[in-house]
């Protein structure tokens, strides 16, 4: 493995759909998996193409219900092409990397340049060699572009090659076992054609969202072609073409595949077909594309500098290879959110959850422009977030757990068990922390790039009616003396209701009530801060006053966090439920991650037992800083110091499953200053979460976002103490004996390419030259002020470790 080149040597069936996920090429407006051209769909391959935002609805049966879902859609795969030896009589089988002649099989997936390479060599039944070489790019600079460039040489002899194009219609959303029961049957009315000498197309349109998609590709060889060795041959659901090459012995022979893609979701254009035909008719050579779609790379590498050592740099650049891919400055103008599973698979059906929360704190110190977009994509959705509040009987904002195309609810609600085969009801639409986690991220990005009209304007909006739903939601008990948020489920998703009871949900789930008190006092912090004139926008426009303000400070000093035996408690109860016997059930299971699974085909519940998918308890200490949790619980009236939140820590750590990519990361994140000699063993799981498919099967579904970010940001903000606020940059390193010395850049407030660079007892930091004024940086015990153009090489005290709470 070279730092910037994944390599897979040989070919592994069972692994394909593993590395068509981990080779996936995109560029913010869509993206592809790494099958291989010559394959389709089936157990080992799943070729897949995903515009951000393209989504439809299906309605299908499940378990005697009418149960509707909607998808992020698998395009039209562009990526066809198949070779075999030409015959006059008879045809010969067509090349593939399953069948026996298989000889030799490479795949490298440059990370610099955003292109994969596959090598293979085939050796027919005859015994002659053909070398195929291919490498394949979806263009970074131009985002409706892809090209596919194959080279063929013959080995010792001379003789004619047949090789087929294709843009296939055929395609349904089938990459997800678990819901092959539903309907995955997105695309009708596809129709192929012929445009331009060399040019194919397809078009169809969605179902339902009625979507309309154009797909031209533009097939070429380096030797003429005449009608006799190049012809089309359509079909009902496929764009079809045929070249026949001549290859003379130990002469290489190419052909590049050129395509656009165009849907009605696109701004300025008339038509898809017609947008996708002139785009490549227009588009240069493979040579030219090539070149730029190199240098937009280097681009977005400068932009997202990062520089760390060893193993664990290499898996870095791959996790923020596959955020670029994303989340690219082409993102900007989309009207797209961030989907858990990205561009890669269909897993969770591309459905927006949290994800944000670990992908946006990277984003806003580098690429401003796509948080303030993905934003926006909440802000369009807060009227649709308040007619959710508002039928559900409660004020304010009330974002949904799964977002799609129009912000309405898109939980499933049933969800299938693999290991019992049973549909059992989903709950988790009960996870309303998912409006805290917007509200932290808008205030996240307004202090990291300084953009106040957002905070004064669309960002003071949606925290206010945030913040208007959890006033209203949360009831006082007068027994407690306390606000109390019931009914609702946490992170942790493994706890649905409590045991033995008909209802769904639990009551004061500590992640969510301190959630909820920081979002009502940062909302209050911004309405009185606001310029007079947006103040009194914001009242007329909302119907804010200050009685409902006065309720907002009233809840956020009296809300009811639990504690029981001395630590937090996940959940009002938690301390009485059984402990799980962890040794029995590892015995007759092993890996037991999903923890939910196992028991419930053991006709058993989770529910029973103080056990966690992820101890969202432990968030908290990921969100907020050591100074700035105690701040919150010292708001409530408890004093959160130190030991007891090392009690808290040890006593989740014993009892959690990790059955969530993010688990490891959190709790990396938090031991790296509580038991730092422990972190590592966690920061590692994140770093491998996907490579190694840890959870077991589901990376080949779509990569983990969330978890890809989170390591960058564990580097960028988790061990140095970075945080943005108070208009200074903040420092409180903390040393990890694995990650001894690393570097990055940053964008704040204006300034790009503020460099870092972490030893141990020292910071470094360079403010490039620039018209901005001068960057004050803060450390435990002095702040310092760094002049553009100028450096700083800080000593830090006490090895840089700060205590927690």
């Amino acid at each position: 493995m070279h730092e910037w080149i994944w390599t897979y040597e040989g070919y592994d069936p069972a692994r394909e759909r593993l590395r068509e996920a981990l080779c996936t090429l995109g560029n913010g407006y869509f993206a592809t998996r790494g099958a291989a051209p010559e394959c389709t769909a089936d157990d080992t391959h799943y070729p897949g193409t995903y515009a951000a935002g393209c989504y439809n609805r299906l309605t299908s049966i499940v378990a005697g219900r009418q149960v509707e879902n909607e998808d992020m859609v698998n395009l039209p795969n562009w990526l066809p092409l198949r070779f075999r030896l030409y015959r006059l009589a008879g045809d010969a089988a067509w090349f593939t990397p399953d069948s026996s002649a298989l000889a030799e099989h490479r795949q490298s997936l440059d990370l610099r340049a955003g292109t994969l390479e596959r090598t293979m060599r085939y050796v027919a039944e005859d015994g002659r060699a053909l070398t195929v070489r291919q490498l394949r790019l979806v263009h970074m600079a131009d985002p409706h572009l892809a090209v596919l460039r194959t080279q063929f040489t013959a080995e010792g002899w001379s003789g004619d090659i047949e090789v087929e194009a294709a843009l296939d219609g055929g395609v349904t959303n089938s990459g997800v076992a678990r819901y092959r029961e539903l309907n995955g049957s997105h695309l009708v009315h596809v129709n192929a054609g012929d445009g331009e000498p060399d040019t194919m197309w397809l078009r169809c349109r969605t179902t339902t969202s009625d979507i309309r998609i154009g797909m031209a590709a533009r097939t070429v060889a380096d030797e003429p072609t005449d009608e006799e060795r190049a012809r089309t041959a359509h079909e009902p659901l496929r764009a079809v073409q045929f070249l026949r090459l001549t290859l003379p012995g130990g002469v290489t022979r190419t052909v590049d595949k050129t395509v656009a893609l165009h849907t009605s979701r696109d701004a300025a254009i008339s038509d898809p077909l017609h947008a996708a035909v002139g785009r490549v008719d227009r588009a240069p050579g493979f040579e030219a594309l090539l070149e730029s779609h190199r240098a937009a790379w280097r681009q977005l590498w400068r932009r997202g500098e990062l520089d760390v050592p060893g193993e664990a740099g290499s898996i870095l650049r791959l996790h923020l290879f596959h955020v670029l891919q994303t989340l690219s400055p082409h993102t900007a103008d989309l009207d797209v959110g961030v989907p858990a599973r990205g561009l890669h698979g269909e897993a969770y059906r591309g459905h927006i959850f949290w994800d944000e929360l670990f992908v946006l704190p990277y984003l806003n110190l580098h690429f401003p422009e796509v948080s303030r977009a993905l934003l926006m994509y909440r802000y369009r959705r807060l009227e649709q977030a308040r007619v959710l509040a508002r039928d559900a009987g409660h004020i304010g904002a009330m974002y949904p757990w799964q977002s799609g195309s129009d912000g309405r609810e898109e939980t499933q609600e049933l969800h299938l068990n693999p290991r019992s085969g049973r549909w059992l009801p989903d709950h988790s639409r009960l996870q309303h922390h998912v409006g805290s986690a917007i509200a932290y991220n808008v205030w996240q990005y307004c202090e990291a790039s300084g953009d106040a009209e957002f905070l004064h304007t669309k960002g003071a909006e949606m925290l206010t009616q945030i913040a208007r739903f959890w006033a209203g939601f949360a009831q006082y008990d007068k027994q407690l003396e306390r606000y109390r948020i019931r009914g609702v489920v946490g992170p942790d998703e493994y706890h649905e209701a409590y045991p033995g009871s008909c209802l769904p949900g639990l009551d004061d789930n500590a992640y969510t009530n301190v959630t909820a008190v920081w979002v009502l006092a940062r909302a209050l912090e911004v309405v009185r801060e606001l310029p007079e004139p947006r103040r009194r926008e914001l009242y007329e426009r909302i119907g804010l006053d200050r009685g409902e303000l006065a309720r907002w400070e009233e809840v956020s000093r009296r809300m009811y966090v639990p504690f029981h035996d001395g630590v937090i408690s996940q959940f009002h109860g938690y301390g009485d439920l059984e402990e799980l016997d962890w040794d029995g059930l590892r015995a007759r299971h092993g890996d037991i991650r999903r923890l939910d699974r196992v028991l419930e085909a053991e006709n058993d519940t989770v529910n029973r037992y103080q056990a966690s998918k992820q101890a969202d308890v432990l968030m908290l200490g990921y969100l907020f800083s050591p100074a700035e949790l105690s701040g919150l619980f010292r708001r409530l009236g408890h004093e959160l110091d130190e030991e007891t939140w090392h009690r808290t820590v040890d006593y989740y750590l014993k009892r959690t499953s990790h059955g969530s990519t993010l688990s490891g990361l959190v709790h990396g994140w938090v031991l790296a200053r509580v038991r730092r000699e422990d972190a590592w063993t966690y920061v590692r799981e994140a770093l491998e979460g996907d490579i190694a498919d840890l959870q077991g099967g589901t990376t080949e579904e779509g990569i983990h976002l969330g978890a890809m970010a989170g390591t960058l940001d564990l580097v960028q903000r988790g061990l140095t103490g970075m945080e943005t606020r108070g208009g200074a940059l903040w420092f409180d390193p903390v040393h990890s004996p694995q990650l001894a010395e690393y570097g990055f850049s940053v964008r704040y407030h204006g300034h790009w390419g503020v460099r870092v660079r972490m030893r141990p007892g020292e910071l470094h930091i360079g403010v490039p030259a620039s018209d901005g004024g001068p960057i004050d940086v803060r450390l435990p015990d002095r702040t310092v002020s760094v002049e553009p153009g100028g450096s700083r090489l800080l000593m830090l005290p006490d090895d840089g470790h700060r205590p927690s709470p």
